[in-house]
């Protein structure tokens, strides 16, 4: 075809012709597209997933594994702990050394922090969605889910606070070191 319009067209538009239609052939052929990265569950859900799974395992104050039992912060820092991702022990450290967040950023995998005790921040839950936490209850004696709006838990409730940036499928840099990270 472009042979038959050079042949038809005058010599001093044959040269710009043959080029534009050089130009449209070479702007139909690209690049192979880059293969689509591999998607991974956002480790917030990762978090929640495992939470849920250690339900009805016996509450022991300062234990902190499945075999022996939890407490509040021994479920948190063993659940958290399996996503490579270091915390604090007590519930009150978590509280201290985590960025506080506002209410409207309440995701799946945060953490919710109460006074139950009479002293802030001494209990700790992970917070599932659906205004539900799983936590470890020395009132139910196991691993429970709960929810937030009932009036124990409203009255007690001090805050909310996240490990780590969890909308990235990977942990960053300053949630790995959490545990030795001061505000």
């Amino acid at each position: 075809m472009l042979f038959f319009l050079q042949s038809r067209l005058s010599p001093i538009y044959r040269g710009p012709v043959v080029a534009l239609a050089l130009m449209l052939l070479a702007g139909c052929a690209s690049e192979p597209m880059a293969p689509p990265r591999p998607v991974h569950p956002p480790i917030n859900m990762a978090v929640v997933r495992d939470a849920l799974s250690m339900k009805g395992i016996p509450y022991r104050w300062g234990e902190e594994t499945p075999h022996r039992g939890f407490d509040c912060s021994g479920l948190v820092q063993y659940v958290y702990g399996r996503h490579g991702v270091s915390l604090p022990r007590t519930a009150y450290q978590m509280a201290m050394a985590l960025p506080e967040l506002e209410e409207e950023q309440r995701r799946p995998g945060d953490l919710l922090f109460f006074n139950t005790t009479g002293k802030p921040y001494s209990h700790v839950g992970i917070y599932i969605g659906h205004d539900q936490m799983v936590h470890a209850s020395s009132a139910k004696g196991k691993v429970v889910v709960g929810s937030l709006n009932t009036p124990y838990w409203s009255q007690h409730y001090l805050g909310m606070r996240r490990p780590m940036d969890l909308e990235s499928p990977e942990p960053s840099e300053p949630a790995l070191q959490m545990g030795h990270w001061v505000p």
